[in-house]
């Protein structure tokens, strides 16, 4: 035997082909690719424009027309596109995948077409169970028509058809609803849904004799005046989102080939609110959800535009994150800033009513573009203890500029503090420490200082030495009750008189705080550990007021019990005035002290009681 006879064969495998199971594909579409059902009229109508800008890309004067009939649970689309020729009919719909715009040279010119033709028209089997398809070539002027008819089990017929069945070129679909899906193909249904999908489309789109395209688009009309063009944007919006937009913003990007509008919400939104905006591709909406259309700060306002260079996703339902649209975001956001700035420089009155709706997300733009703060320097309010200001009114009343990090300590420093002549801003809400910080940037010469226990301290009268000498003994219990609570007590004179002690601490005294809270509920290692961490970071301080007559009297009493008792009360209203979160050991401080107060208080001689 020769021995290459013995050798495996060494033959290639033949090939085979993938089968589609079209139920399951078709099942895959309705319930993984496209959010809804309705999303085959706009592939009919992608198929009958794309049909249309074929034939007119060689003859531009071919018609350019869509007709839908809709009537007991059947759908009938003609366009009058290029057609189809039975071989296009082979090579198109019996191929899943395949495209119409690559065959003839058509490959340059891509981007004039919306979608591809054989899965849009298989998506049609989400709401249909027998689709019909008659088709003439406007190419191949002799051909016979064709028709093609699917059902969703896969099956199919091709077979031409005598030249009298259809005498001009384009294409006819009809469809036959699937059981429970009529309703889809329902007249009023059909003319909502192309109004929706179609409205910008540059053809002759109808339901019936009703015309659905609406063009020119909004913000490309013609108007009387600006003010004119201002009320007719309002109304389209009322129309198409549901509220009265306090302005329109212009969005025209000519070298991505986009234009539309934005308007601003009237009413404030949460940042970590995602915006969907409206996108229409070469005029047919492609989205109501687009949510990475404009950058993150832009939250205020919600958009609708036309584009013929983004590109979809497959489902054609959003868009695909690619280096364009990243380009697109961007100039978007351009566009938002100029308006900003164009207010400020013109039309302040208008400017004021947008920030007192959504200063956060101006703020949020200007901490990272030092030009957009210099703008909205004037304009951004900030709370103060002066009041709603400006920074540039605040800087101009105060030479320093002093900031709290929290509102727990803006609200703690903010009365005294103003009693004293200091100025403070609450930096404590979302932006406005970075603001604050960056004001001399901005604003050469201005002095910025964040406030801490220390400087509401040294901004407090001190009392006579004499005086606090002959109150040592009370500083004394006052102090040997706060220690184990890491805080010291400190008297001071300061306005107002009816406050009668203040609690201040820093981030430094509250982290110390907190590492001494672990130190002690922790086991002898980790005690060890963070026993190693103390700082020596100041401790939080209980600052009594001399100049308060109930301090006064409370300075007076003889027993020191009492005094510790009355210390722990002052102590807990501060904390409670001053809007701090109370800590275990802080909530059974005041409640140790309001019930030794109560027994105090009731507390009677009964010597008194037998003479009575």
């Amino acid at each position: 035997m020769d021995s290459q006879t013995s050798q495996p064969s060494q033959a290639s495998p033949s090939p085979h082909t993938f089968q589609v199971d079209l139920r399951g594909l078709v099942d895959l579409l309705s319930h993984h690719l496209y959010s809804s059902p309705k999303v085959y009229l706009r592939e009919l109508l992608q198929n009958a424009v794309d049909a249309i800008t074929a034939r007119r890309a060689e003859d531009p004067d071919a018609p350019a027309t869509v007709r839908l009939y809709a009537e007991d649970g059947t759908l009938r689309v003609e366009d009058s596109g290029v057609g189809l020729t039975e071989s296009d009919v082979h090579s198109l719909l019996a191929t899943i995948g395949r495209s119409s715009k690559r065959n003839d040279g058509l490959e340059s010119a891509r981007s004039d077409f919306l979608g591809q033709f054989g899965i849009g028209l298989l998506a049609c089997f989400v709401v249909a169970e027998r689709i019909r398809v008659v088709s003439r070539s406007a190419r191949t002027p002799g051909a016979a028509p064709v028709e093609w008819t699917a059902a969703d089990d896969g099956s199919y017929t091709v077979r031409t058809l005598p030249q009298e069945a259809r005498t001009e070129p384009g294409t006819t679909v009809h469809l036959v609803a699937r059981a429970g899906a009529g309703e889809w193909l329902s007249p009023e249904r059909v003319r909502s849904l192309a109004r929706d999908f179609g409205a910008l489309l540059p053809y002759d789109v109808r339901v019936g004799d009703e015309a659905i395209a609406d063009l020119p688009a909004p913000w490309d009309r013609p108007h009387p005046s600006p003010s004119a063009r201002r009320v007719a944007l309002a109304r389209h919006c009322r129309e198409l989102f549901g509220f009265t937009p306090l302005d329109s913003i212009d969005l025209d990007v000519p070298l991505a080939g986009i234009r539309g509008v934005a308007y601003v919400l009237p009413t404030a939104v949460s940042p970590a609110q995602r915006a969907s905006h409206r996108v229409h591709l070469k005029g047919m909406l492609l989205t109501e959800r687009a949510e990475q259309l404009l950058p993150d700060w832009a939250f205020f306002v919600r958009c609708v535009l036309d584009t013929d260079s983004l590109r979809p996703t497959a489902s054609r339902e959003s868009l695909y994150e690619d280096e364009t649209l990243a380009a697109v975001r961007e100039a978007l956001g351009e566009r938002i800033r100029s308006w900003l700035t164009g207010l400020a420089a013109g039309d302040p009155e208008r400017l004021a009513a947008f920030l007192s709706v959504h200063h956060l997300g101006v703020k949020s733009l200007a901490r990272h573009d030092a030009g957009m703060l210099r703008t909205m320097l004037p304009w951004l309010p900030f709370e103060t203890t002066d009041g709603r200001l400006s920074l540039e009114e605040f800087a101009q009343r105060h030479p320093v500029v002093h900031f709290t990090r929290t509102v727990e300590e803006y609200r703690q420093v903010a009365p005294i503090a103003s009693a004293q002549g200091v100025g403070v801003v609450n930096g404590g809400y979302t932006y406005d420490s970075e603001l604050i910080e960056a004001l001399p940037a901005v604003r050469p010469g201005t002095a910025v200082s964040e406030l801490d226990a220390d400087t509401v301290t040294a901004h407090l009268d001190t009392v006579d030495p004499a005086e606090e000498l002959a109150l040592a003994g009370f500083l004394a219990a006052a102090r040997a009750r706060l220690d184990p609570l890491n805080c010291d007590v400190v008297l001071r004179a300061f306005h107002p008189l009816s406050v009668p002690a203040l609690h201040l601490d820093d981030r430094a005294a509250r982290h110390e705080q907190a590492r001494a809270e672990a130190e002690e509920q922790a086991d002898d290692l980790w005690a060890g550990i963070l026993g190693s961490l103390r700082g020596s970071a100041p401790r939080a301080r209980l600052v009594l007021n001399h100049l308060n007559p109930l301090i006064r009297r409370i300075s007076s009493l003889g027993d020191p019990d009492l005094v510790g008792t009355a210390t722990e009360s002052l102590y807990g209203q501060a904390l409670l005035m001053a809007q701090r979160p109370l800590r275990p050991a802080d909530s059974a401080l005041l409640n140790r002290s309001f019930i030794g107060l109560l027994e105090w208080a009731t507390h009677t001689d009964p010597g008194k009681d037998d003479r009575r």
